[in-house]
């Protein structure tokens, strides 16, 4: 047995899979646990909770990240410590463009380094771009399932409560941006310097004219935001199998 369990999220090589999903809530975890057959508990330790298990015979990690690109950061590099190879996101975000609605699914092809962690490890022209093949096979199931979703750029930034929230909204919704996270930003850069590949996937939560006290009922479980986060569940484990097959 090897004995490289990481400071942070407590897993060791003999707990990875060459595929991660990254949510970011920790009690995201146990509902794609739900997903997968042979479901093992890894550890619980801070902000990151993890478990593995497989789904339609392919092995699978899941790991929560907390909130934010500076916790994102530290799963990614201790992720790719232990063997991880791929790295997708399922997170929920708020919406720029009014054509999106809640439970929609929003594909990240770009993200605006509005944040400060990805900063810290590599200028800022730097891009915050996907795995061609990882976002490919994303969009693949998605459209395979029927979901709506959405491919586009979208920015990471570092807070929900600064005194000009709706002024800088407004300025990347004319930009085209489609939604607003905090982790994907860290999770793209960091993992290309990492030679990893990474895709993220976001539940629309927060409608472009809605404000953070509708992820209240997300966070209840009873609303449309929480079908889209099975939707997006659904699209990240499907996507996996592809890459998969492709690998072999």
């Amino acid at each position: 047995m090897l004995n490289d369990i990481q400071p942070h999220i407590r897993c060791s090589s003999n707990d990875a899979a060459l595929y991660a999903i990254m949510p970011g809530d920790p009690e995201r975890v146990d509902r794609v646990k739900k997903f997968l057959n042979n479901s093992v508990d890894i550890a619980f330790n801070r902000e990151f909770k993890s478990c593995s298990g497989f789904y339609k015979g392919v092995k699978v990690m899941v790991i929560s990240t907390g909130i934010g690109g500076a916790s994102t950061g530290i799963a990614v590099e201790e992720l790719k410590n232990i063997g991880v190879q791929t790295l997708i996101r399922i997170g929920s975000c708020g919406a720029l463009q009014p054509n999106i609605k809640l439970g929609d699914l929003i594909i990240a092809n770009g993200v605006v380094r509005d944040e400060g962690t990805s900063k810290a490890y590599v200028e800022v022209s730097y891009p915050a771009v996907p795995d061609t093949d990882v976002l490919i096979s994303l969009i693949e199931s998605a459209k395979e399932l029927g979901f709506n979703y959405y491919c586009g750029k979208i920015r990471s930034h570092d807070s929900f409560y600064t005194d000009k929230e709706q002024e800088i909204d407004e300025y990347w919704s004319k930009k085209g941006i489609l939604g607003a996270d905090m982790e994907s930003a860290a999770l793209l850069v960091i993992g290309a310097l990492r030679n990893l590949k990474t895709a993220s996937v976001l539940n629309v939560v927060v409608e472009n004219d809605g404000n953070l006290d509708d992820i209240n009922s997300y966070v209840d479980g009873e609303s449309i935001t929480a079908f889209g986060e099975k939707k997006e569940i659904l699209t990240v484990l499907e996507a996996i199998v592809k890459l998969e097959k492709r690998r072999l």
